[in-house]
C-alpha cells in the first residue's frame, strides 16, 4: 500500500478564536506601553498640554497604522499559505485519491477511532466533500473561513487605539500637578489587567505575566521620562 509522500501540518484550528483574543489583548498592551512611554517622556521635558496632546495623538496614529499594516501583511501571507495548501490538497485528491483516503483514515485512527470505524468515516467524509474533509482534519483549515487580512488589520488598529487612549487621556485631562502620577498609576493598573488577561488566555499562571508586564511598562516610562527631563533641562 502506498504511503503519503507529502508533509503537511496536521494541527487543528480549534484555538483560532483564542489566538484572535490574545492578539487583541497584546495589541492593546502595545498601545498602552508605547503611548505611555511617549507622553511620559514628553512630560519630562514640558508640561504644555498642547505638546502632550500632539505627541500622544501622533504616537497613537503612527502606532495603530503600523500595527494594522503589519497585521495585514502577516495575515495576507497566512492566507496565501492556506490557499496554496488547499490547492495542493485538491491536486493530490485528483491525482492520488486512494493515497489521500488512506491518509485521512490514518488521521482519524490517530484520534482514537478503530481502524474499521476510521476507514468508514473517511469514506463517508470523502464521499460528501473530500477537500473539506482533508482541509479540516489534515490541515486544520475551514475552506469557507480563511483568515481575512482586512479583519485582522482593523482588529489590530482598534486594539492599539483603545490601549493608547488611556495614557493619552490620562496625561492631558488632569491638572498639570496631577497628570504625571495619574498617568503612571492608570497605566500600571491597565498593564496588570492586560497581563492577567493574556496569561489566562494562554492558560498560564498570571503572577509572572503580570509582573513582567508591569515591570516592562514601568521601565519604559522611567527611561523615557528620564530622557525627557534631561533634554528639558539642557533646553533641547
Amino acid at each position: 500500500m502506498m504511503e503519503p509522500t507529502h508533509l503537511e501540518a496536521h494541527e487543528g484550528g480549534m484555538g483560532q478564536r483564542l489566538n484572535w483574543l490574545r492578539a487583541a489583548v497584546l495589541g492593546a498592551n502595545d498601545g498602552i506601553v508605547s503611548t505611555a512611554g511617549l507622553v511620559v517622556g514628553v512630560a519630562g521635558a514640558t508640561d504644555d498640554r498642547a505638546a502632550l496632546l500632539t505627541a500622544g495623538l501622533a504616537g497613537l496614529l503612527a502606532g495603530s497604522m503600523s500595527m494594522a499594516a503589519g497585521e495585514y501583511v502577516s495575515v495576507s501571507t497566512q492566507r496565501d499559505s492556506e490557499k496554496a495548501a488547499l490547492a495542493m490538497e485538491r491536486r493530490e485528491l485528483r491525482e492520488s485519491p486512494e493515497v489521500e483516503l488512506e491518509e485521512l483514515t490514518g488521521l482519524l485512527e490517530a484520534r482514537g477511532l478503530s481502524r474499521e470505524v476510521a476507514r468508514e468515516a473517511a469514506e463517508q467524509l470523502t464521499h460528501r466533500d473530500a477537500l473539506r474533509a482533508h482541509a479540516r482534519v489534515e490541515l486544520g483549515i475551514d475552506p469557507d473561513e480563511l483568515t481575512n487580512p482586512w479583519h485582522a488589520a482593523w482588529a489590530s488598529f482598534l486594539a492599539f487605539t483603545v490601549g493608547a487612549l488611556l495614557p493619552l487621556l490620562a496625561i492631558v485631562l488632569p491638572p498639570a500637578d496631577w497628570r504625571l502620577w495619574i498617568t503612571v498609576v492608570s497605566v500600571l493598573a491597565a498593564l496588570v489587567l492586560t497581563g492577567w488577561s493574556s496569561a489566562r488566555l494562554g492558560a498560564a499562571a498570571p503572577g509572572r505575566a503580570v509582573l513582567r508586564n508591569v515591570m516592562g511598562g514601568a521601565l519604559a516610562m522611567g527611561i523615557t521620562y528620564a530622557a525627557g527631563s534631561l533634554l528639558g533641562a539642557v533646553g533641547v
